[in-house]
């Protein structure tokens, strides 16, 4: 434990009357945490040693050109930095998870595939397509904890380490998303239901 040592905020006080040694001090303290929190959603090595460094960066950044708010957060505060520039990388990168409902079904077990038929992979393809782009519309909130939940199974503590927010609000946010994307597909599946369900 840290207890005796000095805190986050005497750190960054430090660095910004010009401690080099003070923010690296920061850096090897917090690291760890924040490469696991990037990793968890680019699953990349690289990428997330990639984007952790650019994460210190824009905290260096922040806190030079005075616009940090030292609240005594640091590390809730540069978690939300590393979090959102995984999260731009993911929508970049156009990644989305198989997204499961509340009852524990998955988006695709409101249509049945069969395994060799041509129009149903098509089918497949093309609600997937609709899938990422009905993710890329729900406000940024409850987007960012849906990834965060289904692409690596993040429990909703990590997540509300990672987005600053209470645990509550993780799984509200996280519930609206799911009966937001549950009301758009009802809109799209009963277009394949009489060639998914021939009767």
């Amino acid at each position: 434990m840290e207890k005796y040592q000095v805190s986050d905020s005497e750190l960054v006080s430090l660095y910004i009357q010009g401690s080099e040694k003070a923010f690296e001090k920061l850096v090897q303290r917090h690291k760890s945490k924040i490469y696991t929190t990037i990793y968890l959603i680019v699953k990349d090595q690289y990428v997330a040693e990639d984007l952790m460094q650019d994460s210190f960066v824009k905290a260096v950044d922040t806190i030079k050109s005075g616009k940090y708010n030292d609240e005594g957060k640091f590390l809730p505060w540069i978690l939300r930095i590393a979090h959102n520039l995984a999260i731009d990388h993911f929508r970049r990168d156009k990644r989305y998870p198989e997204v499961v409902f509340e009852d524990g079904s998955s988006v695709f077990n409101t249509l049945d595939f069969s395994e060799d038929s041509i129009e149903s992979l098509q089918i497949r393809q093309e609600t997937h397509e609709h899938l990422r782009e009905l993710i890329q519309r729900l406000p940024d909130p409850q987007r960012q904890v849906l990834i965060m939940r289904h692409y690596e199974d993040m429990s909703f503590q990590e997540i509300a380490d990672a987005t600053g927010v209470s645990i509550n609000t993780a799984l509200g946010r996280m519930r609206y998303a799911l009966i937001n994307l549950r009301k758009q597909l009802s809109n799209r599946v009963p277009i394949y239901d009489t060639t998914v369900y021939p009767r």
